[in-house]
């Protein structure tokens, strides 16, 4: 199924948007632009087209313009009148940049230079004209062939002013001059949509802000491919709009990340296979008060957790993440949900925020993972729908791994002796000497009622004796005290969810979001 519609392209340079035709296929996003085709004939000129007018004593040329050197724009036809002058010649468009008049170069002329030559030209008028196709929004052209029937410009007029020259101008001749048409072996044109830019969507990424910073853009995005390629900054009409195309397109992107992984899964053992994998971008925290982001993509896989700059694409590329973490000694955790993707721009607008408001966070979809040592990554995705898959997937590849691996030992000690520590998927804990493997003390997970720490190393786990119902305070002392306590969640959480998987559903903050709305 194919998805088209009419867009901008925005262009940060000059601030100018053009009309662009959007198409999408299941793999592949197409820009097009509108250019003048030759369709028969033989056209030698290479884009430029030369025609002759003859002027009317009723309806002049036939066509109006838009636009000069003065706005840093070229004249442009902006209007051509049915059965007059312009129309009949059959080569001629609105979109039209006029070049010469009667062999005059008129490229950087101004408006009332144009308008005079074309009004003090003679009954004969040669021009030559390319068509412009990139002609600025503010121009508010057109879009369909000519005629005022086919306007599809958005309504509003235009800040320049268009001229016409359908009147009669300084015409000597009052006689009904034979009309302007085409002759029989002339070159025959037409206005098409041509493919301009196609960005293939495998591993593609989307970004709704501006570079490197919170802002978010207004009824806008890039689609950026595996390569690099950017669309450039889409914009759209309506919020709604936005939305709609912003969610197709981040299915179509889904759909082929699945397929990927897929494939990848047929390479690798039962043990290892790929639970979820995409683009996030990850808050990098600078030296100076500035957050900025940066693309990263991760990937649930087997035991691990991967954070790359670029997704692996064979084998062998997954050896080169920047960081690999154990599934059981992470914690994921959601730190912010907005409103629905299609309300929450106009929600903002309803409620007066305005998109320069200073929050400590802009970016509504966020989420961490929690690493050892205390350390954490802040990542944050585009649409709540991704965040409601990397909370399901987080879980879903840490309980395999839990259930998998059966148990975790960790070496702790206490006063001065080295002990080791079990988590066990069946039994719970366990502490025994290093040396003489005795076992020291064994409670099952649901005897554990509590337990504080210093934040560095030390522990105090607090269990409950089942016989005396008395609490027990079992100190430990771990190095990477952070990386055991997520993995007392992870084997805890497994658990419940191992019991009941309905309680661990009814928990996920996300899901809550999607459902709601």
């Amino acid at each position: 199924q194919t998805k088209t519609g009419i867009a901008l392209l925005y262009d940060e340079v000059s601030e100018n948007a053009y009309d662009i035709r959007l198409k999408l296929t299941k793999e592949v996003l197409t820009i097009q632009k509108q250019d003048v085709v030759c369709v028969s004939g033989t056209d030698h000129s290479a884009n430029h087209r030369t025609v002759t007018l003859r002027r009317q004593p009723v309806g002049g040329l036939g066509l109006s313009i838009k636009g000069g050197a003065e706005h840093k724009v070229p004249v442009v036809i902006s209007k051509i009148f049915k059965d007059q002058a312009a129309e009949q010649t059959g080569m001629l468009f609105i979109g039209d940049a006029i070049i010469q008049v009667n062999g005059i170069n008129v490229e950087s002329a101004s408006h009332e230079e144009v308008v005079h030559l074309l009004r003090n030209a003679g009954d004969e008028v040669t021009i030559t004209v390319q068509y412009l196709r990139e002609a600025p929004s503010f121009l508010k052209l057109p879009l369909g062939s000519p005629g005022p029937s086919s306007d599809h410009s958005s309504g509003t007029s235009s800040p320049l002013f268009d001229s016409g020259l359908h009147l009669n101008g300084n015409s000597t001749n009052t006689a009904p001059s034979s009309p302007s048409s085409p002759i029989a072996n002339e070159p025959k044109y037409e206005k098409r949509w041509l493919d301009s830019l196609s960005v293939p969507l495998s591993m593609a990424r989307i970004s709704r802000y501006k570079t490197g910073t919170d802002k978010l853009r207004s009824n806008a995005f890039e689609v950026l491919a595996l390569d690099g390629v950017s669309t450039g900054i889409l914009q759209f009409y309506t919020a709604q709009e936005s939305a709609d195309w912003l969610r197709a397109m981040s299915t179509n992107i889904s759909d082929l990340t699945l397929q990927n992984m897929k494939m990848a899964n047929k390479c690798c053992s039962p043990s290892d296979q790929v639970i979820h994998m995409g683009w996030v971008n990850e808050r990098l925290e600078g030296t100076d008060s500035s957050q900025l982001y940066k693309f990263k993509f991760l990937a649930l896989k087997g035991s691990s957790f991967y954070i790359f700059s670029t997704p692996p694409v064979s084998t062998l590329d997954w050896v080169r993440a920047e960081k690999i973490y154990n599934l059981c000694e992470v914690l994921f955790k959601i730190h912010k949900l907005w409103l629905a993707d299609d309300y929450w721009l106009q929600a903002n607008l309803y409620l007066g925020i305005h998109q320069d408001f200073d929050l400590e966070d802009q970016r509504p979809y966020c989420f961490s993972v929690m690493v050892g040592h205390g350390k954490s990554h802040y990542f944050n995705v585009e649409l709540g729908s991704e965040l409601a898959v990397w909370e399901k997937s987080f879980q879903r590849a840490i309980f395999l791994e839990v259930q998998r691996t059966g148990s975790k030992t960790y070496m702790c000690s206490w006063q001065g002796d080295t002990l080791c520590f079990t988590v066990d998927f069946a039994l719970g804990f366990t502490c025994f000497d290093s040396k003489t493997k005795n076992v020291l003390w064994r409670f099952k997970f649901s005897q554990l009622k509590g337990s504080s720490d210093d934040g560095k190393t030390r522990v105090k786990l607090l269990f409950q004796n089942l016989d005396t119902k008395q609490i027990e305070t079992k100190e430990l002392e771990f190095q990477d005290l952070t990386a055991v306590l997520h993995c007392i969640h992870s084997f805890i959480a497994a658990k419940v969810a191992s019991v009941d998987p309905v309680f661990i559903d009814s928990q996920s903050i996300a899901r809550k979001y999607m459902y709601s709305n």
